[in-house]
């Protein structure tokens, strides 16, 4: 028996993202929460003609229910970006949903696994992290910020330059989930040495804000919400075959390091060893996060993206421990 709990799912990625997960046979119960309209997308998904049981749950009064004994909490609630907005302004509004979800699975479900989608990732992890020490209940293992998205697109951009099929393009990417702090490591992939050092640098550059290049092409009435909805799914998924079948699967995620500190020392050698959150390649287990695995060999402008990534990053973590840290209600 495993219940996943979406929270935001009647939300724009939490109504696709539930479409997803219901397909699979893997997952015996899904529980949808949204502060509206959960009854209605749940009631809409239970016609589905597969093994999960599938419940609506709307609003404080029922969020208990949602989440009490979920193996895994999936959050993709909050607001999009829109046009002009910077992840720190969505940071303002989103952070309190993030706390108080955390807050009922701190309760509910201490020892669920927490998929965080909620921008922006790099602070909101570290605001779930922190909601757990509060209640004595924190495992680094099962805390993740799901950056499979950056994966998702590194694969399509790159393999449209190689003219080569993207399930077979694998870009790990590493380091934060906004902006300069995302880090393909495109060096790695086969093929990339036929391309030019420009070819390289704007092909960075778009993985790294193509998050605006959905908002400008939907004019500013949305941001990336299907193409989320499936790379959270998949990280779901993997997480689910991995935890609860003890199928081996290697993802990147955003994550404490303190989670495999052996493994993390490749991050501590670059980054620094007060870099507390980084999005590395992992290996899941039964308790979660089986291991940090090695970063592997990056070109001279890896490097550089890695410099310029750093003083950003422990920006956005300071910022969300701080958001719990600082909050006199908790």
């Amino acid at each position: 028996m495993v219940k996943v709990t979406v929270c935001g799912a009647a939300g724009g990625i939490g109504q696709p993202l539930s479409l997803l997960l219901k397909q699979s046979n893997l997952i015996s119960h899904l529980a949808l929460y949204d502060i509206v309209n959960a009854h209605g997308v749940a009631a809409d998904l239970s016609h589905i003609d597969t093994n999960s049981k599938v419940t609506g749950h709307v609003g404080p009064l029922e969020l208990e229910e949602a989440i009490k004994d979920a193996d895994i909490v999936v959050i993709p609630a909050g607001v999009p970006r829109k046009p002009g907005m910077s992840r720190d302004d969505l940071f303002k509004i989103n952070a309190g949903i993030v706390r108080d979800l955390a807050v009922a699975a701190a309760n509910y479900a201490p020892k669920a696994l927490m998929c965080i989608i909620s921008n922006p990732v790099n602070s909101t992890v570290a605001i779930v992290a922190e909601v757990f020490k509060k209640y004595d209940v924190y495992n680094p293992r099962k805390i993740f910020g799901v950056t499979t998205l950056d994966l998702v697109r590194s694969s399509t951009f790159l393999a449209e330059l190689l003219q080569a099929n993207p399930r077979q393009v694998n870009v790990p990417v590493v380091g934060g989930h906004s902006g300069v702090t995302i880090i393909p490591l495109l060096s790695q992939v086969p093929g990339t040495e036929k391309l030019s050092e420009k070819q390289l640098e704007d092909l960075t550059k778009r993985i790294q804000f193509a998050g605006d290049e959905v908002v400008k092409a939907k004019n500013g009435a949305g941001s990336a919400t299907l193409s989320m909805a499936y790379a959270g799914a998949r990280f779901t998924l993997n997480l689910v075959e991995s935890v609860f079948n003890g199928v081996t699967r290697i993802e990147c995620a955003y994550v404490n390091l303190a989670s495999d500190p052996e493994g993390a020392q490749s991050v501590h050698c670059i980054a620094g060893e007060e870099m507390e959150y980084f999005s590395v390649p992992l290996e899941f287990g039964r308790e979660g996060i089986q291991r940090i695995l090695p970063l592997g060999k990056m070109s001279k402008l890896e490097y550089q993206l890695l410099t310029s990534a750093v003083p950003e990053l422990k920006s956005n973590i300071v910022k969300g421990v701080s958001f719990i840290t600082d909050d006199s209600k908790l």
